[in-house]
C-alpha cells in the first residue's frame, strides 16, 4: 500500500527532534522533556504492539482522567496506526461496555481507580491494562520493561480513522463519529491559523478540561508547535489551583467551556494573581451569554477566543476573534467562517436562504468527518448534497457572521409560532438576580407546547418570580413568554460541563412527578 496521508504520530516525533530537552508536559513538581516523553511513547507503542497485538487499524478503548498517560496513549496508538477512542470519565459502566462494543475495540486501557467499568467493558477484549494499578498489566511495568525499545510510524492514508469520537447523545444513544488522519491534520493547522496564531515553544498551555473531549485536540495543538502543556494535579476542578498555575507557568493559551471559564472569572484569585502571560483564553462547547462574556472581558482584558463547532467537525465551523469581543456589532454572534471552511443556512428542503433568515446552519470543508461507524441510516440523515447538517439554528449576517438560535430540536411551537430559547435565556441573564436560565417547551393541550424556564439565582440574591416575569415582559414580546417559570439550586451538567435541555428536562418532569 502506498501512503498518502501524514500520520498526526508524527507531530510530536518531530517536536522532539526539534525541542530535546525542552519541557513538553509538566504536573506538580514532575516535568518531560519532549525526548523523555518521544522515548516513552515510543516504549509505550512497543509493548501495544509486541505484548498486546494492537496494529494498525485496531480501536484502543481508554477509560481515564486527565494524567500524564492520557496524554501519552494517543500518541503511541497512532505510531502503530491505530484508532484512538477516548471515553468519558463520568460515564457508566454501561456506556463503556456501549462504546467498546460500537467500536469494536481490541483493547482497553483503564484507570485503576475504575474496576467496575474495567470488569463490564473488557469481557470479550483481547486486552486490558491499567493506569496507576500493579503488576505485569500496568501500563507503567510495561513501559519500563520495554525501555529504549520504539517502532517506525505506521503508514496511514488521509482517510485513514484516527479518533472515534462519540457524540453526546442528547438526541439518543451516542454514535461513533469517524475523525481522519488528513481531516484532524486540517483541524491542527486551522486552529493554528484562526485559534492561537503565532504559538511557538515560547508557549504554555493551561489543561482544565477532559483530554478525551476539546482539550484532547487543544493539546495536539501544543505539540505540533513545541508548547509545554501544564496538567492540574486534582481530578476536580479547581479555580484556585488553575489561577496558582497561570501565574507560576506564565500560561498564554488554555481551553474551557463557558461554566468553566465563569467559575474561574467569578474567583477571588482572578483579582490578585498576575495573568498578564494569558493571551489565547478559548472556550467553546456551549453558547456563552452576553453578560457572561462582557463580565469575562472586564476580567481578562482582550484575550477571549470564541469557536463554534460539533463533534463531528472537531469544532472548527467559526471563530470569534478577541479583537471582535465587545464590539456592539458583534455581540451575540460566534464569529465568521474558519478558513476552508463554508456555511450556508438552508431551509428544510435544502434550499440556501436569505441573508438574516433563520434556517439550519450546515457546512463544507476539510474539517468535516468522514461518517458514523457503521451507521448509514444515521450518515444519510446528516448529509445531503454535499453539507453537513448540523442541527443548529441560526441566521448570517451581511458581513458573514454566524449567529446561533439553539438547536433545531430545542425550538418550540406554541399558537402556531416558532419560540426559540436562545432569545429568552438571553433576556432572563441581563436580570442581576439571575445567574443561569434554561427554556425548553413541553405539550400543553391548548397551545400545543409551552415554555418552561428554569432558573438558578445569583449567589446572595433570591429572585421573586413575578418580579422576573414582569421584568421579562417588557424585554420579549407576549407570546414568547414561558408559561413557567421555577427556581433551582443548580442546573444537571453533563461529563463535559455543559447544560442540555434535554437534561433539564428530564429532571423538571421527574420533579414534577415527584410532586404530584
Amino acid at each position: 500500500m502506498i501512503s498518502n496521508g501524514a500520520n498526526l504520530a508524527g507531530l510530536l516525533v518531530n517536536t522532539a527532534r526539534r525541542l530535546p530537552d525542552a519541557p513538553g508536559l509538566i504536573q506538580g513538581a514532575q516535568r518531560w522533556t519532549w525526548a523523555e516523553l518521544d522515548a516513552r511513547i515510543g516504549a509505550m507503542a512497543f509493548a501495544l504492539r509486541d505484548h498486546c497485538g494492537l496494529s494498525r487499524g485496531d480501536r484502543l478503548l481508554v477509560h481515564a482522567p486527565n494524567c500524564p498517560q492520557m496524554f501519552e496513549i494517543v500518541w503511541a496508538c497512532w505510531r502503530l496506526g491505530a484508532v484512538w477512542v477516548p471515553s468519558n470519565v463520568r460515564g457508566t459502566p454501561a456506556d463503556l461496555a456501549y462504546m467498546a462494543e460500537c467500536s469494536g475495540a481490541r483493547g482497553l486501557i483503564c484507570d485503576a481507580s475504575f474496576p467496575d467499568h474495567a470488569d463490564v467493558a473488557a469481557p470479550n477484549l483481547a486486552f486490558r491494562l491499567t493506569i496507576g494499578g500493579h503488576g505485569a498489566c500496568d501500563l507503567e511495568t510495561l513501559i519500563a520493561a520495554c525501555h529504549g525499545q520504539d517502532v517506525p510510524l505506521s503508514p496511514v492514508g488521509r482517510d485513514d480513522p484516527a479518533w472515534l469520537f462519540f457524540t453526546s447523545g442528547s438526541t439518543g444513544r451516542p454514535k461513533a463519529a469517524m475523525l481522519t488522519h488528513g481531516q484532524l491534520g486540517f483541524v491542527i493547522t486551522n486552529m493554528l491559523a484562526d485559534l492561537m496564531p503565532g504559538l511557538s515553544e515560547r508557549d504554555a498551555s493551561l489543561v482544565i478540561a477532559p483530554l478525551s473531549h476539546g482539550a484532547g485536540l487543544h493539546a495536539f495543538v501544543q505539540v505540533a508547535r513545541g508548547a509545554v502543556s501544564v496538567l492540574t494535579e486534582g481530578s476536580a476542578f479547581d479555580p484556585a489551583e488553575a489561577w496558582a498555575l497561570i501565574e507560576r507557568h506564565r500560561i498564554s493559551n488554555l481551553f474551557t467551556v463557558p461554566t468553566i471559564l465563569n467559575r474561574l472569572v467569578d474567583h477571588p484569585d482572578a483579582a490578585c494573581r498576575d495573568h498578564a502571560s494569558l493571551r489565547h483564553v478559548i472556550y467553546a462547547g456551549a453558547p456563552m451569554y452576553l453578560t457572561d462574556q462582557r463580565r469575562a472581558l472586564a476580567c481578562l482584558g482582550p484575550v477571549l477566543v470564541q469557536y463554534y463547532g460539533l463533534g463531528e467537525v472537531t469544532g472548527c465551523i467559526t471563530v470569534l476573534r478577541p479583537e471582535d469581543h465587545g464590539l456592539p456589532e458583534h455581540e451575540g454572534s460566534c464569529g465568521i467562517a474558519r478558513c476552508g471552511m463554508q456555511i450556508e443556512i438552508q431551509d428544510p428542503t435544502g434550499t440556501p436562504v436569505a441573508i438574516g433568515q433563520t434556517g439550519e446552519i450546515c457546512v463544507a470543508g476539510g474539517a468535516v468527518f468522514s461518517g458514523y461507524l457503521d451507521n448509514p441510516e444515521a450518515n444519510a440523515k446528516a448529509f445531503r448534497n454535499g453539507w453537513f447538517r448540523t442541527g443548529d439554528l441560526g441566521h448570517l449576517d451581511q458581513r458573514g457572521y454566524l449567529y446561533l438560535t439553539g438547536r433545531e430540536s430545542d425550538m418550540y411551537i406554541s399558537g402556531g409560532s416558532n419560540i426559540y430559547p436562545r432569545e429568552i435565556e438571553e433576556a432572563l441573564l441581563q436580570n442581576p438576580a439571575v445567574a443561569e436560565a434554561c427554556v425548553f417547551g413541553l405539550p400543553d393541550p391548548e397551545w400545543g407546547e409551552s415554555g418552561v424556564a428554569v432558573l438558578v439565582a445569583t449567589p446572595g440574591a433570591t429572585p421573586d418570580i413575578c418580579a422576573v416575569r414582569t421584568r421579562l415582559a417588557t424585554q420579549i414580546a407576549r407570546y414568547k413568554l414561558p408559561r413557567t417559570i421555577v427556581l433551582w439550586d443548580a442546573l444537571p451538567r453533563s461529563g463535559y460541563g455543559k447544560v442540555t435541555k434535554k437534561d433539564v428536562r428530564e429532571e423538571y418532569l421527574r420533579r414534577l412527578e415527584g410532586a404530584e
